[in-house]
């Protein structure tokens, strides 16, 4: 029996660009499993344009901000719309990523599998865009996730961060919660990738990747960098998706300030930058699961990210990279490459682990297995 899936959320899963690529790769291998059809994208308008002058009023009043797209009003216009486009279809599934908004008013009995990769509860106060809320907006961001996976026939997370957020928060039975690791977002991943080694007397290259220059620690990267930079002149920093506010460059480093993901050429392009990296720097500030970190791993670059949010749901400690105190100014990220460098052995048997957890674990078609053994535990 072929199944039919419904995948339901207000963004254009054709476009890669959304969510880092992920809303792309999960409607791409959901077509291996089945039949799907794509309910959005959809944006309520109205309601959407009246809650970012609320938003705009509210800043200015009272110095706090509305998640407008965690209201009330626009969940519900969401749930309206959605419902409609479900009205009278036959599907064994929806499948909802990063949904919570659509599916938290949402009129079905059809199995939602919500698939998240943070929490309203996890996220506020943590990530920026839900820093600062008004009480009301908090209340209803939370009642809203609390709807959605309350709906949830499953809830697959992609972190143990955001999966305790799910049972121990939202009570959630764990029975009905999962964790899954995504894979990388890059569709020109050569299939002859072999471990990295460090040659003498060539360029050893770290790679900063984020559109936010400081909401990824870009600062703090580049501290590390020019740390390293005194001891050996002969590593490289490129900074990719973003044009940092500095008013020299130093030498050695190289901006990108933006690559399409949608083209073909932006997709080469990347992974001939992967390729010809050694390390992944990765100071974010808050994250849930970046992709970024599978991106690297696909081509055996280990990363060194600081521990918050959901990043070991793809960074796990000395086998992929390493996980760097939250605080930490720079140093530590510049101490282990030193040590790499002066004993490349480190390094390359790191490289090839690295490798080796994306080959078996941190891949879409793990993923998509894994998917498929969930399924198998739900009644169709």
């Amino acid at each position: 029996m072929i199944l039919k899936f419904a995948y339901l959320s207000a963004e254009d899963p054709h476009n890669k660009k959304v969510w880092s690529g992920t809303h792309y790769s999960i409607f791409k291998h959901l077509k291996t499993i089945g039949d799907v059809d794509v309910l959005g994208p959809y944006e309520p308008k109205l309601p959407i344009i009246w809650k970012r002058i609320l938003n705009q009023l509210t800043q200015l009043v009272f110095k706090k901000r509305i998640a407008y797209r965690h209201s009330f009003l626009v969940s519900k216009a969401l749930g309206k719309a959605f419902s409609k486009k479900l009205a009278n279809k036959y599907y064994d599934f929806i499948i909802a990523p990063a949904a919570s908004g659509e599916i938290a008013f949402l009129d079905t009995n059809i199995p939602i599998i919500y698939i998240t990769d943070g929490t309203f509860n996890g996220c506020i106060n943590y990530h920026q865009n839900l820093s600062h809320l008004s009480k009301q907006s908090a209340m209803e961001g939370e009642l809203i996730e609390m709807k959605a996976i309350e709906k949830s026939a499953i809830v697959i997370a992609s972190s143990e961060w955001c999966k305790n957020s799910v049972i121990q928060h939202y009570h959630k039975n764990s029975s009905q919660v999962f964790v899954i690791p995504y894979g990388a977002n890059l569709e020109k991943i050569p299939t002859s990738v072999t471990p990295k080694k460090i040659h003498a007397n060539q360029p050893f290259r770290l790679l900063f990747v984020g559109v936010y220059w400081h909401n990824k620690g870009g600062p703090i990267a580049m501290n590390a960098f020019l740390k390293l930079k005194k001891e050996f002149p002969e590593v490289e920093l490129t900074i990719l998706g973003c044009e940092p506010d500095l008013t020299n460059l130093p030498n050695g480093v190289t901006v990108i300030p933006f690559l399409d993901k949608n083209s073909n050429d932006g997709q080469l392009k990347m992974a001939e930058i992967f390729n010809s990296h050694h390390v992944l720097l990765l100071p974010t500030r808050f994250d849930c699961t970046p992709i970024v970190i599978n991106e690297a791993s696909a081509f055996a670059l280990p990363s060194l990210v600081s521990k918050t949010g959901g990043v070991e749901g793809h960074l796990k400690n000395s086998v992929n990279g390493h996980l760097i105190d939250y605080n930490d100014d720079g140093t530590t990220y510049a101490a282990i490459v030193s040590d790499w460098l002066k004993k490349p052995e480190l390094y390359e048997k790191m490289s090839e682990s690295t490798l080796n957890l994306y080959c078996n674990f941190n891949n879409w078609v793990h993923w998509t297995e894994e998917f498929k053994k969930l399924l198998l535990t739900l009644e169709v």
